[in-house]
């Protein structure tokens, strides 16, 4: 509880003296001055690109060196302000409908989310990132205070330690700027929303921002509303011409009831007339699901000379999760399955399911990292290099309590209430530590500039892992200690200066996965997997308003499935063979004419399991990741009406299958997206309105096929949502 107190106490003040901010700096000639300047270059850049940006801080402080996406061997897309703005996302499973190469992965209403790229699922200890440092996964991140989310497409090669290799997703914080503005918005089922971003420069030094959200969330499924609060607070402080400190906290809370997923019939079917709306297995005495979490990061820079530089950076991000639900899983007390020919981790094939009593309170998670970075460059003869020298050490935590997991009774897909069942009296244990894993690093990276249109990247992380799990009463269970040389390089070519070509080869390293407890060995965490990704690309900016741009490549890792064998489980959860991902991606990101802004996706992706001992999941699409995905969203705004603009999405996926020997997949879908943007005066304050229609035309699909802990799920997609907002700026 101390806490979340002192951040509102900073905030609060914070807000009270920028309430006094005009008049500080009408006594201050140095500090409007100074102010000014900065405010004015914030909205040159809004204006003039909106959809489109030029660099990330990915390239800034990670893998490939102090240079704008252009010069970056790397796929890498961003959702700026603007784009956030438009669309009104409040989820993570939203937000990356932006981008065809991000797909979800277990992501129900009303419970943290996670995502795909490029077809490998994220690791929420180590896969999202805040200002360039680790936060935990298991919790909503707000989009209020984010300027802008960074999206590094494939392996993360000096950009992290231990970390899946489909990407990284890095939230960027607004920074301090004139800023005074107030949101407020509602949907059409009645939810109601309040923001409001407030800035300014203290002094010719001192600049802070606040940002505050509350939401009363009334979900299109029954009995799943709820509620968020959300504060943050944002401060630069220029010590010196050569020294900066940048401060970024946030805390939010949150609470709604989880909602539970389909499951393949028998293992072998789609569910017969689903219901979006309907919640699967409510009882009454099902709790909300009620998140706190809060992130910290700090970041030190020192230019040492014209030269170099140097970084210090930390971040602290803990998520506490009350875990409650009315889980609808399986069949297993289901008198249809009772013979064991279907098997009970799926619906029955009359559509029965079971219901459990499922309460892990207090499950906390906590990632703390520290950094240190040293930037230079110097030549050798005719070579020009760019260095990156630096450290890193991470530990993350987990502490939980002995979950209350139990039957309580077996429902139909087809009731439009489940029966009532008594909860188990059953309660959950004391809090113990389950896991505590370490990472440290040494990186290096050198950009060599080769003439006027050659360069080579090479460098390369060392990395060392010691992960402990324990059970509930403190007895080791797996230690794990590795250590790896991670290397990077590419090849970038510019012809001209609008045109870079690139050819690039990385190594990463991913944590091992956990079998399901219908394993013979459930509950095991394997071992490490070793990642390998080539990739070709091709960016070009059309002038200085649209970016297009085109990868190919192609990823390798050891295949992590339940292999059928002959043990009394049936199954035994292994890395065999290999999971390859090969596949093209094409972007475009700005502005195509004076009146129209867009953001275009495609990935195409062949994702196969090869040489894995079991010839029935070979030669098949990998689960949950269609062969064809497309996004593309449009801002047009009128010629004759230049303060209304028309905003419109597509959205488009192929078949996605649901079961490893490609028998059983969803139906491909499109869904279409519309909008209206009125931008105007009021006494002098500036208003915006936006109106959003989510899947106009009320499509049915199923968006996810995806798993969690070795199971299988569907989530159907959601249907028409239109929301309403207004921003003034005071």
């Amino acid at each position: 509880m101390p806490l979340p107190r002192t951040r509102l106490a900073l905030a609060l003040l914070s807000t009270l003296a920028l309430a006094h901010a005009p008049t500080a700096h009408a006594d201050d000639t140095a500090g409007k001055s100074h102010a000014t300047p900065l405010a004015a270059v914030h909205v040159k850049a809004n204006t003039d690109q909106g959809y489109r940006a030029d660099s990330s801080q990915i390239d800034t402080f990670g893998s490939f060196g102090s240079a704008p996406l252009h010069d970056t061997p790397a796929a890498v897309s961003v959702i700026t302000r603007d784009q956030i703005d438009d669309r009104q996302p409040r989820t993570l499973s939203e937000l990356a409908r932006s981008d065809a190469a991000l797909g979800d992965n277990y992501a129900p209403v009303g419970y943290y989310q996670d995502i795909a790229i490029r077809g490998f699922v994220l690791d929420l200890a180590t896969g999202y990132r805040l200002n360039d440092m680790t936060i935990t996964g298991e919790q909503l991140t707000p989009l209020e205070d984010k300027q802008r989310v960074e999206i590094l497409k494939g392996l993360g090669g000096l950009e992290a330690d231990v970390v899946a290799p489909g990407g990284l997703i890095n939230y960027v914080s607004k920074r301090p700027a004139d800023v005074r503005s107030a949101t407020v918005g509602t949907d059409s089922h009645g939810s109601r929303y309040a923001a409001v971003d407030i800035g300014g420069w203290l002094s010719p030094r001192f600049g802070v921002r606040v940002n505050a959200a509350h939401e009363d969330m009334h979900s299109y499924v029954e009995h799943a509303s709820g509620r968020r609060n959300f504060l943050s607070l944002a401060a630069d402080w220029k010590i010196s011409p050569n020294a900066t400190l940048q401060l970024d906290t946030d805390y939010q809370t949150s609470g709604q009831r989880s909602v539970s997923g389909y499951q393949l019939l028998g293992g072998t079917a789609l569910p017969s007339h689903p219901s979006r709306t309907r919640m699967l297995g409510f009882e009454p005495w099902q709790q909300p699901v009620g998140i706190a979490a809060s992130n910290t990061t700090v970041r030190f820079n020192y230019r040492l000379s014209d030269a170099w530089s140097a970084q210090l950076s930390a971040g602290h991000s803990r998520s506490r999760i009350n875990d409650n639900v009315a889980f609808a899983y399986g069949c297993f007390f289901s008198p249809v399955c009772a013979s064991g020919a279907t098997p009970g981790y799926f619906f029955a094939p009359n559509g029965d399911y079971d219901v459990y009593d499922f309460r892990s309170p207090d499950d906390t998670r906590q990632n703390d990292e520290a950094r240190a970075v040293l930037k230079g460059s110097f030549d050798t003869g005719t070579v020009s290099h760019e260095i990156s020298l630096g450290a890193s050490a991470f530990r993350r935590t987990l502490d939980q309590r002995p979950y209350v997991y139990d039957y309580v009774g077996t429902a139909n897909i087809s009731e439009a209430n489940p029966p009532f069942f008594a909860p188990s009296p059953n309660q959950p244990g004391p809090s113990a530590r389950t896991l505590t894993s370490w990472q440290h690093s040494l990186f290096a990276l050198d950009r060599l500039h080769l003439g006027a249109h050659w360069q080579l990247l090479a460098g390369g992380r060392f990395v060392r892992l010691h992960e402990r799990d324990y059970d509930s009463s403190g007895l080791l269970q797996r230690d794990t200690r590795l250590s790896k040389f991670l290397p990077q390089t590419a090849l970038m070519w510019q012809p001209i200066a609008p045109l870079t070509a690139y050819l690039s080869f990385s190594k990463g390293l991913a944590l091992g996965g956990q079998a399901p407890y219908w394993a013979s060995n459930g509950g095991t965490t394997l071992a490490p997997l070793l990642s390998r990704q080539v990739e070709a690309g091709v960016k070009y900016d059309w002038g200085d308003a649209l970016s297009l741009t085109a990868a190919l490549y192609r990823i390798r890792q050891r295949y992590q499935f339940a292999q059928p064998d002959s043990t009394p489980e049936g199954f035994t959860f292994v890395q065999s063979g290999q999971e390859v991902h090969s596949g093209l991606e094409l972007d475009a990101a700005g502005r195509v004419s004076p009146n129209l802004r867009l953001t275009a996706s495609i990935n195409l992706i062949r994702a196969r399991a090869q040489n894995t001992g079991t010839p029935s999941y070979e030669g098949h699409q990998i689960v949950n990741v269609p062969r064809l995905r497309s996004a593309v969203y449009l801002d047009y705004r009128l010629p004759f009406a230049p303060q209304l603009s028309l905003l419109g999405g597509w959205r488009y996926a192929g078949t996605n299958p649901a079961t490893p020997n490609g028998k059983i997949s969803v139906p491909a879908y499109n869904v279409f997206d519309a909008g209206l943007r009125y931008d105007s005066q009021w006494h002098s304050h500036t208003l915006t309105w936006r109106l959003n229609v989510d899947n106009v035309f009320d499509h049915f699909y199923w968006r996810d096929t995806g798993s969690a802990y070795g199971d299988s799920y569907l989530f159907p997609g959601a249907p028409r949502l239109a929301r309403l907002s207004l921003t003034v700026g005071f």
